[in-house]
């Protein structure tokens, strides 16, 4: 297969004592590891060691994202493609980073750090693998089984599109085109979800989000009276997107970079078509109930 699945995302953050207080109580993750500088964290039907890693920085801002691939030769294989692509690879050897084994990293076409790792520390689930329950007891927050995707922002989309495709095979579940015929906005998957990356169109190097999965709509709902309760500031929704037909809230954690949980959308085959949304139905294709943008959704980013 390759790459599997996201892996985990890396953000800095002015507050640790903060980013735990948050990531633990409103969002119901649990703390898998600490540094002196970075606080790891998992989701509770994870088992591998982080799907996230604040690092205390003046800044907020996103360090770098992962994808887990399936052998540790695919490592090889995906540096071999990243350099003929014509980026340059750093080896991260056994021991430099914490929960993981060897991996490689590399800049997109988008100004990003990404990184491939296939030898994560596994530290297990809250729930046995013999004989389980649905759900663990005793969880706080929204608590999100696993995280789902990220969105990230590129100055040519088609670009960095290209890229995701020529070196890592990933597939286009839907676009969003301008007039022109231009490629504004892309969504991609490996696992069989409706994206696993998104890009849309803006500065190089930006974060605009990450998003844990739920269950069902009821849990979106749920998670909106969490966040109400504890006064985060709600970007938009609950509401529904017309790209990917998930219902989905978006949120600010308190350091400002931008939560979303998501759930539903389509189980897209290898051979799925790609769904092209155009410029003049863009409202609806990001937020089908309301037919368009809030006027912070396409702009506000970290």
């Amino acid at each position: 297969m390759g790459v599997l699945r996201l892996s985990h995302v890396d953000i800095s953050a002015p507050d640790l004592d903060l980013a735990a207080a948050y990531y633990t109580q409103v969002m119901g993750l649990d703390i898998s590891d600490r540094t002196d500088d970075r606080i790891f964290f998992k989701c509770w039907d994870e088992r591998d060691h982080h799907c996230l890693a604040v690092r205390y920085d003046p800044r907020v801002g996103i360090d770098r994202f992962a994808f887990k691939v399936e052998h540790e030769d695919d490592l090889d294989r995906f540096e071999n493609a990243v350099q003929a692509y014509g980026h340059a690879v750093e080896r991260i050897s056994k021991g430099e980073e914490v929960g993981q084994g060897e991996s490689i990293r590399f800049a997109t076409p988008s100004g990003h750090e990404m990184e491939l790792v296939h030898d994560i520390t596994k530290v297990g689930g809250r729930l046995p693998l013999v004989n389980p329950w649905p759900v663990p007891q005793g969880l706080v927050g929204i608590a999100p089984p696993r995280i789902d995707h990220l969105l990230i922002h590129a100055e040519e989309v088609g670009e960095m599109v290209h890229f995701m495709q020529t070196c890592f095979g990933f597939f286009l579940t839907e676009q969003v085109l301008s007039g022109e015929g231009h490629q504004m906005g892309a969504f991609l998957q490996r696992s069989g979800r409706p994206h696993d990356i998104a890009i849309i169109q803006g500065p190089n190097g930006a974060l605009h989000h990450f998003s844990f999965w739920l269950d069902d709509w009821d849990h979106v709902r749920r998670a909106a009276d969490i966040l109400a309760y504890n006064a985060i500031s709600i970007d938009i929704g609950p509401t529904r997107h017309g790209i990917t037909r998930g219902n989905t809230i978006y949120f600010f954690d308190p350091m400002g970079t931008r939560n979303e949980v998501f759930t539903g959308g389509y189980r897209p085959d290898p051979d799925f078509p790609t769904i092209t949304w155009t410029e003049d139905n863009l409202g609806r294709a990001i937020f089908y109930y309301e037919g368009k943008d809030n006027g912070r959704f396409l702009t506000v980013h970290t």
